[in-house]
């Protein structure tokens, strides 16, 4: 058994790297805003996943992953194209419209729309208590949508998101699949390797906009491939694997969209209004009530 200091000193590492990871991940929020000042979404995209693949590829190598299969190819396919080329694009393009600490309550709505799409698709079953969730959740996006609406318009970028979070919960039901045969570092590598192929489609117009970037904004999308995409899974990996429980690591994830908005405005200098605000802690409030009622009926 373990002395008490020693627990206490797992722990403190732990539950560090799982905030390392969620500062990474809020931090790409505002990073991607303000690459849009110079770049396309085409563009980041392809330039933050090629980065993204080396880090990933290196690291596969060094831990001398598996090949996939090549019967597995399709669905890693199909992953990739879905829940990181569907996703970053719908992403990138909506964060156009929307501040910084938006589009990161909208993101941290997925959750909901997975206990849906797996209601749907993988016919699981749903606690009341987490339906309940799901109708606060969704109230909540309703008060983002409506408090971006400009003279009786709504934003687009809003819907762009959404679409976004739908991708990543798709992203996740096949990941499942995935995750049965693969390690997650696998599975993300080759998810990840896969989806930068489909981005190249974007290389014409990289290729003209990159002598109007800066050394700056090359560094940051280069950032967002290798710390948000590639160390902070890694980290957040470690982290779950020694933590006690998953919940204990997994409600850190309610504190990205909050990160998200705290550093939006320290560099960019980004606000968001009272209602928006409020809708995003209506969404955040859901998503507990979801996992609670989920932690019961288990």
């Amino acid at each position: 058994m373990l002395p008490l200091n020693a627990v206490n000193k797992k722990q403190t590492v732990t539950y560090a790297a799982a905030l390392f990871t969620i500062v990474l991940w809020s931090s790409a929020f505002p990073a991607s805003k303000y690459s849009l000042d110079y770049y396309s979404p085409g563009s980041i995209m392809l330039l933050r996943f090629i980065v993204a693949s080396v880090t990933l590829g290196i690291i596969g190598i060094i831990r001398k992953i598996k090949l996939p299969k090549v019967k597995d190819l399709p669905l890693f396919a199909l992953a990739g194209f879905v829940g990181m080329f569907l996703y970053m694009y719908c992403f990138n393009t909506g964060t156009a419209y929307v501040a910084s600490g938006i589009s990161s309550f909208i993101i941290a709505s997925a959750p909901v729309f997975a206990i849906v799409l797996s209601r749907i698709i993988l016919k699981e079953v749903v606690k009341p208590a987490c339906w309940a969730g799901v109708g606060v959740s969704f109230c909540g996006l309703v008060i983002i949508t409506l408090s971006q609406t400009t003279d009786f318009t709504l934003n687009v970028g809003v819907f762009l998101l959404l679409g976004a979070a739908i991708a990543t919960s798709l992203y996740n039901i096949l990941q499942r699949k995935l995750l049965k045969t693969y390690s997650a570092l696998e599975a993300t590598t080759y998810t990840i390797v896969i989806a930068t192929l489909f981005m190249f489609i974007f290389l014409p117009t990289f290729i003209r906009e990159l002598p109007g970037s800066t050394l700056a904004v090359n560094l940051i999308v280069s950032y967002l491939g290798v710390f948000p995409a590639a160390l902070a899974f890694l980290s957040w990996g470690f982290a779950l694997s020694k933590a006690e429980k998953t919940t204990h690591i997994t409600v850190f994830l309610y504190l990205v969209p909050f990160f998200a908005s705290f550093i939006a405005y320290l560099w960019l200098r980004e606000t968001i209004s009272i209602w928006a605000f409020l809708g995003g802690v209506v969404i955040i409030a859901g998503m507990v009530l979801s996992n609670m009622g989920a932690a019961k009926a288990k």
